[in-house]
């Protein structure tokens, strides 16, 4: 009905009339919107991690109805880069208010757990750390200097493990793997990959902002795997700092070591053994360092005949371009994580 329209219909009505038609329509829509608009809310929690050996931190999204029904929930859980921790998907990434967006429009609830997991590149490290040196050389984004620096560097069994026995151990949660999945961005999209193949029985699905899911760019020499238009168009330079020394010292410098937490590697162990393959699903910016990484990642699971779903856009490895995309990976998610 047009505005013209109902102005013509409501100047022919008495004026008691009117008071109680406009009176009941505001009623309706109050009422309607009490129950189709609501927000979602963050907790902050936190958990003792036996694979880590110290207490870790993690935020956690829950949806609109949580608080007023008894209904149980999928979960995803959401990764954060290097140099990160558990609340950059909140602060930086707005990813809370994405999904009351999502949700207002119609898309099913998640619970959606966000982690702390350090430097780590979410995987066993190939050797115990040095507390003490770590503890004198913290930087300045490391937060509580006893959970950063690990004593057990087991971070994908903290994840896998410890993380999803805490979460549905305390929350109202669909508690199987068809209703679990895992995404993250950068570092975290390695994470969500890697995680998301070498424990296929825990988790259902896996989606990769600006991934770094062809890490073997970035391995030692004896490790001749990077692809056309790589990163390492500079080797010699960026091979000493950042991304590439971060990984290696989590990977170590034995090429067997980087072939066991390869995405694409862990893929064929899985199909090996006949586990069930998650979903997955894949994108990255056009201006992306790690550009090439991804398109070698989705050229190797098209080769072995496993589908990704991967998308190119505009944008650059920032958080403009992970605010704008975050939506389509909890979207995505819920539709794997979310069916009845």
């Amino acid at each position: 009905m047009s505005a013209r329209t109902a102005l013509g219909r409501a100047h022919r009505l008495p004026v008691a009339a009117l008071v109680l038609c406009v009176s009941v329509a505001m009623s309706a829509a109050v009422s309607v919107g009490a129950q189709t608009v609501g927000k979602g809310r963050v907790v902050s929690d936190s958990l003792w991690s036996y694979a880590l050996g110290t207490r870790k931190h993690a935020l956690v999204y829950l949806p609109p109805s949580y608080d007023r029904s008894r209904t149980r929930f999928p979960v995803a859980y959401y990764l954060h880069g290097l140099s990160g921790n558990e609340t950059n998907w909140v602060k930086a990434g707005r990813l809370d208010a994405t999904m009351d967006s999502l949700v207002a429009g119609g898309m099913r609830e998640m619970i959606v757990v966000m982690p702390d997991g350090d430097d780590s590149w979410w995987v066993t490290s190939s050797a115990l750390p040095d507390v003490p040196a770590c503890l004198r050389s913290l930087p300045a984004y490391a937060g509580d200097p006893d959970t950063f620096c690990v004593p057990w560097p087991h971070y994908d069994d903290f994840i896998a493990y410890d993380l999803v026995r805490f979460v549905d151990g305390k929350y109202r949660t669909r508690s199987d793997r068809a209703h679990r999945g895992v995404a993250g961005l950068s570092m975290g999209g390695f994470g969500a990959m890697m995680l998301a193949l070498q424990f296929p029985e825990t988790f259902a699905a896996a989606a990769s902002h600006s991934g770094v899911v062809w890490p073997l760019e970035w391995a030692p020499d004896g490790v001749l795997a990077r692809p056309a238009g790589s990163i390492d168009s500079t080797w010699t330079r960026i091979r000493a700092g950042g991304v590439g020394t971060s990984m290696r010292a989590a990977f170590g410098r034995d090429t067997v070591g980087w072939f066991a937490r390869d995405p694409s590697h862990l893929l064929d162990r899985a199909k090996a053994r006949s586990a069930p393959l998650p979903a997955l699903k894949a994108d990255c910016g056009v201006a992306d360092p790690f550009l090439a990484g991804n398109r070698a990642f989705r050229d190797a699971l098209a080769a072995r005949g496993v589908a990704l779903e991967y998308t190119e856009f505009p944008g650059a490895h920032d958080w403009t371009y992970w605010r704008t995309h975050v939506g389509e990976s909890l979207g995505w998610l819920a539709g794997e994580i979310g069916r009845r």
